[in-house]
């Protein structure tokens, strides 16, 4: 197993525990992200995994001294300043507004500006030049809701760089792409050299992009380490109940699927 090194942590859990009336989601989860990490959270469905993220986006309140940024309790951040250290991009990013893809980036300078302050020049230069970063500059006057969803991604993408925060939340970001446009948006997210924390569906994606991994069951961490180390197929019948065989492609495991359990 990897061990972390303390003095280059970005982001940390410390026995999080959470409880919906009287049913337990969390049971005492401690994780650690380090700076330019991704890190990968996978899980059967219920597992937790979307709960974790939510606690350290500060979706749901937490108690204090269970989440830290920095190695500092999340709480001594105002939400403003969190989000400009912190960005998300969820499943599905929906609006009842039908912004811009320009208007869509600019978004991510919300945190910079204040309530009701337009935004400057510099913003909307900002959000363009994220835009040439991925490569859709061409597409700033498009309507947001007449993309593809692969186009929709990156565009969340270019908010997120807007935003110029330095973790990169992911709730399975692949989920509703296809097999194309799931492995093209995680080559983008590798180059971006962002702290990264994302929870994924697709296990060989979360092998081959991942440095580090941890497994949810029943709101707990089952299981850590680097994929090599940690996904066998005696792993995965247990946590998710199917027949797979892994092999080593490279230096990552490649799963290949044979049935459910």
């Amino acid at each position: 197993m990897k061990i972390l090194n303390s003095t280059n942590i970005k982001m940390e859990t410390k026995k999080l525990s959470f409880n919906i009336s009287t049913k337990q989601i969390l049971k005492d989860v401690s994780l650690k992200v380090e700076k330019k990490q991704i890190v990968g959270l996978i899980g059967p469905n219920g597992s937790g995994k979307t709960t974790i993220l939510r606690h350290i986006y500060r979706f749901i309140n937490t108690e204090k001294n269970k989440v830290f940024l920095n190695k500092k309790c999340i709480q001594s951040y105002s939400y403003r300043d969190s989000a400009k250290e912190i960005t998300v991009m969820q499943q599905e990013n929906s609006s009842d507004f039908d912004y811009s893809v320009l208007e869509m980036v600019l978004l991510g300078r919300t945190p910079y500006r204040k309530y009701y302050e337009v935004f400057t020049v510099e913003d909307t230069e900002i959000a363009i030049k994220a835009l040439k970063s991925i490569g859709m500059e061409e597409y700033s006057e498009r309507r947001f809701s007449t993309l593809s969803g692969g186009e929709k991604q990156r565009v969340l993408i270019a908010r997120s760089l807007a935003q110029n925060a330095e973790v990169l939340i992911l709730d399975e970001p692949t989920n509703h792409l296809d097999v194309h446009y799931q492995w093209a948006l995680m080559d983008l997210i590798k180059t971006l050299d962002k702290t990264v924390l994302s929870v994924f569906h697709e296990l060989n994606l979360a092998a081959s992009y991942c440095d580090y991994i941890y497994v949810l069951n029943d709101g707990e961490i089952f299981a850590k380490g680097k994929p090599m180390e940690l996904l066998s197929s005696k792993l995965l019948s247990e946590v998710f109940r199917i027949d797979v065989q892994v092999i080593e492609d490279g230096k990552r495991p490649y799963i290949i699927y044979k049935k459910a359990l």
